[in-house]
Order: C-alpha cells, then sequence, then structure tokens
C-alpha cells in the first residue's frame, strides 16, 4: 500500500469521533467554527452537522466581522469566488463516494507567495496586481487533490521580504492578540488568519524565520520542513537555497495532517528526491503521549539572549523546558562552539534576490520586470526600499563567483557543527526561543530572531506555544532536529502541547482610535499630469491632510471627480532616492463614496514628511503605473 492509499484509507480512522445522537444541527444551523481542529470540522461533516458549503459561509462571516470590520485586522487580501463551488461540489462528491481523506472539504486560506490557476498570485506587491498564473503551486495542487477548500490569499511581507507584514497591495496587518503591534512575518497573514479561525489552517512560506515567527507570535504551531521535504516550485522565490513552504495551525495534529498532503517528491523541484523512502505513511502516527519521557532536549543557551529586551520572552521559555522536563525529558544545556559566526558564513538571502526573483518577475508579466523596475515605478512598500537596494546592487555574475560558493560550503559546515553537538549529548531536538522578543508596535523593526539555524542548515524547526508574557503577549519555544527528523519533531510537540494546553485563542477586542485634535493642513490635488511619468487617466482627487505633531497622526480625506469606477486603489508613497517611492500606507484599495481616515507615522516618516518626501497616488484599475498624484507639502 502507497503513501496516498495508506492516506484514504485511513482517514475515517484519523478524523472519526464519537458524537451524541440528537446534537446533530440542520444544515445552516448554528455551528461555531472558532478553534475547531481537522479533526472537529472533518467529524461534524461526516455526521451531517455542517457541511463544507456551511464552514465556507461561516469562515466568510468570520473574515467580515473581524478582518474587514471591528478590529479590522487586515489578514485577508482575495476571497476566492469560486470557494462556495468548490464546496458545494466536495459535499456531492461525499455524499457520492465518501470522504477523500482528513482534509475533504477543509477551507484553507494560503500567502499569497503561493501560485493559483484561479486566483490572482501578487506576493502583496502592486508590481504583481491582477497577475494570474497559469499553474498551482505543487503544494497548492496537493491540497486541493487532497479535498481542501481553498478560501482566499492573505497579506505578507511585501515579497517575503521582512518581518512586519506591510505591503503596498494590502497594508498593513495587524496581530489580533494585540493590534497595536505587528503579527510577526513575513507570514503575518498566515499567522493572524490561523489565530483568529478565518480559516481551519493556512499555509506560509519560510526563508529565514517566515512561518516560525508569526507561529510564535500568533500562538500557534508552525513548521519549517526540512530542505528537500516540501517543494518550492510555484512559490515566488527569495532565495532558493533556503526557501520553504510549510503549515500553520492551532494544533500539532492539524499541522501533521497538512504535511501528509504537501510533502514528498516534486519533479519540478529536484532537491525533494532527497525525501524518497524518508516520509512516513502518515505524520499522525508520531503522535502519542509520553514522548518526552524518554527525550533528551538540548538546551541552546546562547539563543536565549543576554539584553534585558530578551529576559520576558526567554522566562517564558525556561519554564517551558521546565515543564518538559516535568514529563520526563532531561534537559542538556549545550553551546556550539562559535555559532554566531557560522550563522553569519552561511547567510544566504539578499545575494540571491536578484536572480531568483529578478527572474520570477520578468516571466510573471507584471508591471514591473526586474528589481530595477520595481525601485523605478514605486510599485513597493517603503518598507523594503533597503533590501531592494542591496540585492539590485549585487553582480550579475554572483552565483557564480567564490563568495556565493563559499557561503553554500559555510551551510554545511553549520549543519555538521549541530548535528556533532546533538551526536555527542544523544539529543532528539534542541529547544530555544522562536524569537527573543515580541512583536514591535506598528511601524517598528523586528529584533531578536534566532530563525537562521534552521534556515542556514536545512534541519527542520517547529515552534508550539510556550505561553504568555505578563502582558499577555503569545511566546513560541522551537525545537530543531535532524534532517527528515520531522517525526520526532512532530511527536515531542504534541506531547508537550497536549500537556500544557497553552494555545489560547485571542479577545479579539476592538481597538479604540484615539482622538485627533487638528494641527497643521493642507489640500492637494492629485492629477495624471503629476505622476511620475505622466498619466492619462480620467479621473481627479482632491485629498485634504492634517496632521497633529503631538500624536504624529496623519488625517485625510479623499474626493474622487471624474470616472471613478477606475480608480483602484489610494496610495500614500514616500520617496526615499529616486522620484518615484515605495507605498508607505493604503489609504484605500478601492472605490468609495467616501475615504478618510488616519494613520499614525513613525519619528523617521514625520521627518520625511516635513522634508516633502511624501506624495498620494490614486492608482488606475487599468495598470498601477498609471495614477493621479500630488506631493505633499505640510504648509
Amino acid at each position: 500500500m502507497n503513501r496516498r492509499e495508506f492516506l484514504q484509507a485511513s482517514g475515517a480512522t484519523v478524523i472519526a469521533v464519537t458524537v451524541a445522537r440528537g446534537h446533530v444541527a440542520a444544515q445552516g444551523g448554528p455551528f461555531d467554527v472558532a478553534e475547531k481542529s481537522i479533526r472537529e470540522l472533518q467529524a461534524a461533516m461526516t455526521d451531517g452537522r455542517v457541511t463544507a458549503e456551511r464552514l465556507v459561509e461561516l469562515y466568510l462571516q468570520r473574515i467580515a466581522t473581524y478582518d474587514r470590520n471591528g478590529p479590522r485586522l487586515n489578514a485577508v487580501i482575495h476571497i476566492n469566488p469560486n470557494a462556495a463551488r468548490d464546496a458545494r461540489e466536495l459535499d456531492a462528491e461525499r455524499k457520492a463516494r465518501g470522504s477523500r481523506g482528513p482534509l475533504h472539504g477543509i477551507p484553507v486560506l494560503l500567502k499569497d507567495n503561493f501560485e493559483t490557476r484561479d486566483m490572482p498570485t501578487t506576493g502583496g506587491s502592486l508590481a504583481l496586481r491582477g497577475v494570474v498564473p497559469p499553474r498551482d503551486a505543487f503544494q497548492v495542487a496537493q491540497l486541493r487533490r487532497a479535498g481542501a477548500v481553498l478560501l482566499g490569499k492573505v497579506n505578507l511581507h511585501e515579497l517575503a521580504l521582512g518581518l512586519t507584514s506591510i505591503s503596498s497591495l494590502g497594508g498593513q496587518t495587524l496581530n489580533p492578540y494585540d493590534v497595536r503591534r505587528a503579527p510577526g512575518g513575513s507570514s503575518g497573514g498566515s499567522g493572524v488568519a490561523a489565530a483568529a479561525c478565518f480559516a481551519a489552517f493556512t499555509l506560509g512560506t519560510d526563508t529565514s524565520g517566515s512561518i516560525r515567527i508569526p507561529s510564535s507570535h500568533n500562538s500557534l504551531v508552525g513548521l519549517r520542513p526540512s530542505a528537500g521535504l516540501s517543494s518550492r516550485a510555484g512559490i515566488i522565490p527569495f532565495g532558493h537555497t533556503q526557501d520553504t513552504g510549510g503549515p500553520m495551525a492551532r494544533t500539532v495534529e492539524d499541522v501533521a495532517l497538512v504535511l501528509d498532503a504537501t510533502a514528498g517528491y516534486d519533479p519540478a523541484d529536484p532537491t525533494t528526491q532527497a525525501s524518497s523512502g524518508r516520509i512516513p505513511p502518515s505524520y499522525t502516527t508520531s503522535l502519542k503521549d509520553g514522548t518526552l519521557s524518554t527525550a533528551r532536549i538540548g538546551v541552546l543557551t546562547e539563543l536565549f539572549g543576554s539584553a534585558p529586551e530578551d529576559q520576558e520572552v526567554a522566562l517564558v521559555v525556561r519554564r517551558a523546558i521546565d515543564e518538559m522536563k516535568m514529563r520526563g525529558a532531561t534537559p542538556v544545556d549545550i553551546v556550539v562552539a562559535d555559532l554566531a559566526k557560522l550563522v553569519a558564513a552561511a547567510n544566504l538571502l539578499t545575494q540571491e534576490l536578484k536572480v531568483y526573483l529578478g527572474n520570477y518577475l520578468k516571466a510573471a508579466g507584471g508591471h514591473a520586470a526586474s528589481i530595477e523596475e520595481m525601485l523605478e515605478t514605486g510599485l513597493h512598500t517603503s518598507g523594503i526600499q533597503g533590501i531592494l537596494d542591496a540585492a539590485n546592487g549585487m553582480p550579475d555574475d554572483y552565483l557564480a563567483g567564490e563568495d556565493y560558493r563559499n557561503r553554500l560550503l559555510a551551510r554545511e559546515t553549520l549543519a555538521k557543527a549541530v548535528l556533532a553537538v546533538m551526536d555527542a549529548s544523544r539529543l532528539d531536538a534542541i529547544a530555544y526561543p522562536t524569537i527573543r522578543r515580541i512583536a514591535p508596535l506598528v511601524g517598528g523593526a523586528q529584533a531578536g530572531s534566532n530563525a537562521a539555524l534552521s534556515a542556514n542548515t536545512g534541519l527542520p524547526a517547529i515552534t508550539v506555544p510556550a505561553g504568555f508574557t505578563p502582558a499577555g503577549f503569545p511566546v513560541g519555544v522551537e525545537l530543531i532536529g535532524r534532517r527528515f527528523a520531522e517525526p520526532t519533531l512532530l511527536a515531542l510537540a504534541y506531547d508537550y502541547e497536549r500537556a500544557t494546553h497553552h494555545r489560547r485563542p485571542p479577545a479579539m477586542t476592538p481597538a479604540v482610535a484615539s482622538a485627533h485634535s487638528g494641527g497643521a493642513g493642507v489640500e492637494v490635488t492629485a492629477a495624471g499630469s503629476r505622476s511620475v511619468p505622466p498619466s492619462q487617466v480620467p479621473y481627479q482627487a482632491v485629498v485634504r491632510f492634517t496632521f497633529d505633531e503631538a500624536t504624529r497622526q496623519l488625517a485625510y480625506d479623499v474626493r474622487l471627480t471624474g470616472t471613478r469606477d477606475d480608480v483602484d486603489g489610494v496610495y500614500l508613497h514616500r520617496r526615499a532616492t529616486r522620484q518615484n517611492g515605495g507605498v508607505a500606507y493604503v489609504l484605500a484599495r478601492s472605490t468609495a463614496p467616501s475615504i478618510s481616515g488616519v494613520v499614525s507615522l513613525t519619528e523617521a516618516e514625520v521627518g520625511d514628511l516635513k522634508a516633502g518626501k511624501f506624495y498620494v497616488a490614486v492608482l488606475s484599475k487599468k495598470s498601477p503605473r498609471l495614477s493621479a498624484r500630488a506631493d505633499l507639502l505640510l504648509t
């Protein structure tokens, strides 16, 4: 029996639960999807208490309530218009032929750097707005085959190039545990969507922490698979040496079920050939209570940090290790000699970006065919200006040079050093904080990442909720293991999760906007003739800005004239060294009779505002290169 046949045959066993008679609700009746696991959702569909189509409706209601309204978390940037139809077809298939397996009819939200043949794949960038690829990413195709319902796409730090989840297309995503703060990144939309129960689970990608950091910041389980376990084909590339995709969910078992569907050989990604013979019939078979009782866990003390700002997270993770010890685990303090130097020598991020992302942009048929064009047109968020400039400055032949070869060799050296310590101390896994500090306030920078250890070695790592800081912010503990040792990591995380139950949902309390007390104001008229280069667009906009220096709040009111149906959105840009600059704030993503609101600027942004580096752009639906524009000059 092959792996797929095993999953199909065992699907009913994996998801079966006993439900007392008399508690079956009619279709469309009461059913709460909040915090429901894949197992629970599948059991409810099996028993007729809910349908896949109804699940789609219920998740969309949550998105409308909490993402579009209420706290306005701003995680979802595209809803699949075919989701209800697809769910209905899966319901009919279940009735006629039975379930395909554990994911049949289960809604999922995808990070918007996974290609989808029936939805735009933008990476959150205006440079790729409206681009629909010809085929699905491999992992997406696998989810469809397993019967999952693609509910839509979620926001990310643009093109996965950062850790706070802001993009020129989607704007800033907020953390549901503290809406003043970022959700982590780059898979921040995936983290928020899973934490707020906008879908049963989500997919994220991880080049250097982008699954694990938002999972830690959103009280989730997130897995970065071993290099070669899960295909990268169809993922917008950052750097293929470190890129990977994987599941984010509220339970370890859900992560295991999703990994069952998405891992495996893909001819389009030759690295996955290494997974042959290394994948169990189901990752769920390793999920057993008591696994920690015989485990030896390395405690990598160097990654706990020594700065005062590291201590509130370190305290939670040390408590987590004590909890593992109470379950019978043996913690062993370890040191990897010259760890910081080894990690730095193995780093590959901006070095590959110019080639891999550049080639993708050229082939995608979007609105910028290279990183240089993105910089020239301003079709990017201002927050990634620095990394784009650094990548654009790399030599065209860098990947054929000695420095690149040395970094690849350094990755092997780092992995061998970690594995040597594991072997010497007979360790099952190594533990440390997923990230040493909580998420920054919106507009700030994320510090304290430990993500490079897994990313720069290709070794798998899982983060699992470890508890909360005294102020109530989630903290994750990360476990790293040997290559293709996902069953071991999942088993340890499962036992810890079952013993502690640290996961708890966000309160979802709407934020109260602070009062605006007025200040310096200016009214500008945005016209196509003022764009760079000039645009012929059939509309103009009169925008009134008022800036309150005491609170750093910039209020705006937009009035459109002309052919309003041609308007796609209103954006506030921030110039750096070029005539066009990246998007600092998304003021509106669609046309509305009244467009108004308030954004809070950082101190650096206030300086640029006073220096005349901000401009407002009203983009056309025909192309984001066409716009009406006006400079923002405060009087």
